[in-house]
């Protein structure tokens, strides 16, 4: 039961902006902020145990949730994607101060026994992502103050999956390919 919770509430937060744009547009005024604060509340329940670096955001997007439903403020939905970039780049930027990096981390759990030259490579795609949801984060912040609902759930819905996809794809070419030379 807890997997299929965790697949449920995982889904459901990439699916956010859809989420929000649907449901201000279908749904009763007020019943998507609920709704979503439940999915949230049930989300940090569930995880509680694994991811701990992951309270913060969800505690604050329980609190825009919570506060857009009771003050009748649905524009507060829109501003989650910031916190989450926010909240990543905190994290992935801590790493590179406290160390090893986060893409490190990453990169031990299939591979524990790295190479000493590798660090300094995994260190800047660390930055890189960094840079990523500096981009995305203002973005976001854009889109929630100055765009249109269908803009907003446009970039955040879709175009900054895309960007954190092709980092991704690109990376792991990138990699494969210079790993390969080495």
């Amino acid at each position: 039961m807890r997997l299929f919770l965790q697949i449920v509430t995982s889904l459901l937060l990439l699916g956010y902006p859809l989420a929000v744009y649907f449901g201000l547009n279908y749904l009763p005024a007020g019943s998507i902020a609920m709704v979503l604060c439940l999915f949230l509340i049930l989300r940090l329940l569930v995880q509680k145990q694994q991811v701990k670096s992951m309270v913060l955001p969800l505690l604050v997007g329980i609190g825009l949730t919570a506060g857009s439903f009771i003050a009748k403020r649905h524009d507060w939905l829109l501003y989650y994607p910031v916190v989450i970039n926010l909240s990543m780049l905190f994290l992935f930027g801590y790493s590179l101060k406290s160390g090893p990096s986060m893409i490190e981390r990453l990169a031990r759990l299939k591979e524990p026994e790295l190479p000493d030259e590798a660090i300094p490579y995994l260190q800047r795609v660390t930055l890189v992502w960094c840079g990523l949801f500096v981009f995305n984060g203002a973005v976001a912040l854009y889109t929630a103050l100055y765009s249109s609902l269908e803009i907003w759930t446009l970039y955040n819905g879709l175009i900054a999956y895309l960007l954190i996809g092709s980092l991704l794809g690109g990376e792991w070419l990138y990699r494969t390919i210079w790993l390969k030379k080495s």
